[in-house]
């Protein structure tokens, strides 16, 4: 059931080598999020989740990937090239309702192929397809507050999906929502990346999502985050999320990683 990555190996869609990140405030302590984390995430079609307790660097962890914010110390590698900025190999889907609300659900979706320089015509096909995949057909000219927190969510995963980036980092994406609606998110995000080939890292402090949707969840220790253990999850795939209390792998792993995240640090 656990396993632990040293060793960086070919093919790796992310590495990270020694990285740690300390914020800097004058007039403050400060504040170390994540010391030495040294993670390699190999294959090119698989979902890695990161839990932890709160304010352990989880969400620093991907702006870091992303290349939004600098490491302090060490260094990252998305496909073999250094991050040394924004990185355009990821799409990424941030906590909170995350559409631009200036914009339609149609225009949101468009905007990174715009942004990447695709021809009109083509971006409005592309951006349709997705709209139609992640079942808003007939939103399209809706703006994000004439959409429920549920449709936002599904926007912002087309918009992330749109761009066909070979990683996609989210971070907690359904954690404001009901839990209906949470599993049903959750399972149409199975269906969509099964049709897939990228890399999912997905920050969640639910683990019964990690495990749900997971092949591969990344413990983190209490803040200055740490990785404590990588663990494989064993269920099968395809898999349904929604009934994944039926497995029996499901019990043991549950309370093995409960205790993980709630050891004492140290």
């Amino acid at each position: 059931m656990v396993s632990a990555l040293h060793e960086a190996r070919p093919g790796s869609s992310i590495r990270l080598e020694g990285v740690s990140k300390t914020y800097l405030e004058e007039g403050l302590d400060a504040l170390r999020a994540l010391a030495k984390i040294d993670l390699d995430i190999t294959g090119a079609h698989s979902f890695v989740s990161v839990i932890g307790p709160s304010g352990c660097g989880k969400s620093t962890l991907l702006k870091l990937i992303a290349g939004i914010e600098p490491p302090s110390s060490g260094r990252i590698l998305c496909r073999e090239r250094a991050v040394t900025g924004i990185n355009r190999e990821v799409g990424y889907v941030p906590q909170g309702r995350g559409l631009f609300p200036w914009m339609t659900l149609l225009a949101n979706v468009e905007f990174p192929l715009k942004i990447a320089g695709m021809p009109q015509a083509e971006r409005r096909r592309k951006a349709l397809d997705w709209i139609a995949r992640v079942e808003l057909g007939g939103f399209e000219h809706k703006f994000p507050r004439q959409l429920s927190g549920g449709m936002e969510k599904r926007g912002s995963l087309a918009r992330a999906l749109v761009a066909d980036k070979p990683v996609l980092l989210m971070d907690e994406p359904f954690g404001p929502l009901d839990a209906q609606t949470r599993q049903s998110l959750q399972q149409h995000l199975m269906r969509l990346w099964e049709n897939l080939r990228n890399t999912v890292i997905f920050v969640t402090h639910d683990v019964v999502e990690a495990i749900a949707l997971s092949d591969l969840i990344v413990v983190l220790s209490p803040r200055p985050g740490r990785v404590l253990e990588l663990v494989r999850v064993p269920l099968p795939r395809p898999r349904d999320v929604l009934s994944v209390f039926d497995y029996e792998e499901f019990s043991p792993l549950h309370q093995y990683l409960q205790r993980m995240m709630f050891r004492d640090k140290g």
